[in-house]
């Protein structure tokens, strides 16, 4: 598997030089951003030039009416995320992220979660296997729930052995929704 599918902050000041300064919303530390009403709630889109950087749940409504910056990644995530809540089967793995302040061991995990195909789910133990840490499944637990890029990231589709959901950063109760919009039978699951 290759590592670099995520890039690192190390990237981002190589590809500043490259990308002109968006405009349009930006977050508190200045940077493109937006709100974007789910079906499960309020989350928060960062995108710098042609990545996004971060996708949270945010249970406060946004102050203003959000609107969506004039950068193309960014009107590219809304999209994705438009057609995913309306029930279309969405690949996110085309979708360009980084990450800032991931360990190697994360952002391992993270590259492995998004290879999970839409409707499917796996185990924190297939992770841990899969990045050739067979005896690391907590430290996977944790990676997961540092995930930073909710959704695309699709750490939702991570559950445990026993067939119980697991944890979930945005609720256990939005994981098992993401998985039932999906079309899993949340039904089997502890």
């Amino acid at each position: 598997m290759n590592q670099k599918q995520i890039r690192s902050s190390r990237d981002d000041a190589r590809l500043a030089e490259n990308f002109p300064e968006p405009s349009g919303p930006r977050n508190a530390r200045g940077i493109p951003s937006f709100c974007f009403k789910s079906p499960i709630g309020w989350m928060q889109v960062i995108g710098e030039s042609s990545c996004i950087s971060r996708l949270s749940f945010d249970d406060i409504p946004p102050l203003t009416t959000p609107e969506i910056p004039d950068v193309p990644i960014l009107s590219n995530a809304y999209d994705i995320l438009t057609r995913y809540f309306a029930g279309e089967k969405v690949d996110f793995y085309p979708v360009p992220l980084t990450l800032c302040g991931g360990t190697e061991f994360q952002i391992a995990v993270w590259n492995t979660i998004r290879e999970i195909p839409y409707g499917e789910t796996r185990t924190y133990k297939w992770v841990a296997e899969q990045i050739g840490k067979p005896k690391a499944v907590r430290a996977v637990g944790g990676a997961v729930g540092a995930n930073p890029i909710s959704i695309l990231i699709p750490c939702h589709r991570v559950i445990g052995s026993n067939g119980k959901l697991g944890g979930y950063g945005g609720g256990i109760e939005r994981k098992r929704l993401l998985l039932q919009l999906e079309g899993y039978p949340v039904e089997t699951l502890k």
